[in-house]
């Protein structure tokens, strides 16, 4: 019994230690048997697996009074459970898409003012909304926009600058 809350302990440590440490096992292995073990290697999933096999073994060693064979595969059942459990719910956290984060391309038609003037040739600011918040964005326009002018964006060709039209 005491091998198993070892193992069970062992686990719950590695558990805690894959907060702190995320994602070092999933290089060790990288790209072993063309990426089978993707994700099953994972140090959740090897915490869970420990933890509930060495827990698993002492339930069945004091519950039903098994051997320690019988424990063992008892314990090693519950961690494949678990560790099955613990790759599918990662799995479907890292999965979920549901809320888009914004683009450049979503600036495409909006309209802002200039905060700082656009300089013929040159870079001004512009303050945009973004997903309803002020954004300020380095602007350039094909001529020179005074400061306070309203402006349509027309592309957006790097994250941080627009460039811009005045509304006329």
């Amino acid at each position: 019994m005491a091998w198993f809350l070892g193992i069970g302990i062992t686990g719950v440590v590695l558990l805690a230690l894959a907060l702190v440490l995320d994602g070092v096992l999933e290089g060790v292995l990288d790209g072993a048997l063309d990426g089978v073990l993707d994700g099953w290697l994972s140090l959740p999933v090897v915490a869970g697996f420990l933890a509930a096999t060495g827990f698993g073994g002492v339930l069945a060693t004091g519950v039903t009074g098994a051997g320690p064979a019988l424990a063992a595969g008892c314990g090693a059942l519950c961690g494949v459970g678990t560790a099955w459990l613990t790759y599918r719910l990662g799995r479907a956290l890292m999965s979920d898409r549901s809320a888009l984060a914004p683009r450049g391309e979503d600036l495409v038609g909006s309209s802002g003012s200039v905060v700082t003037p656009i300089p013929d040739g040159g870079f001004g600011e512009v303050l945009l909304q973004l997903v309803g918040q002020p954004v300020k964005f380095a602007a350039r326009s094909a001529g020179p926009v005074a400061r306070g002018a309203e402006v349509w964006v027309e592309s957006a060709p790097s994250a941080t600058s627009v460039v811009v039209r005045p509304v006329r």
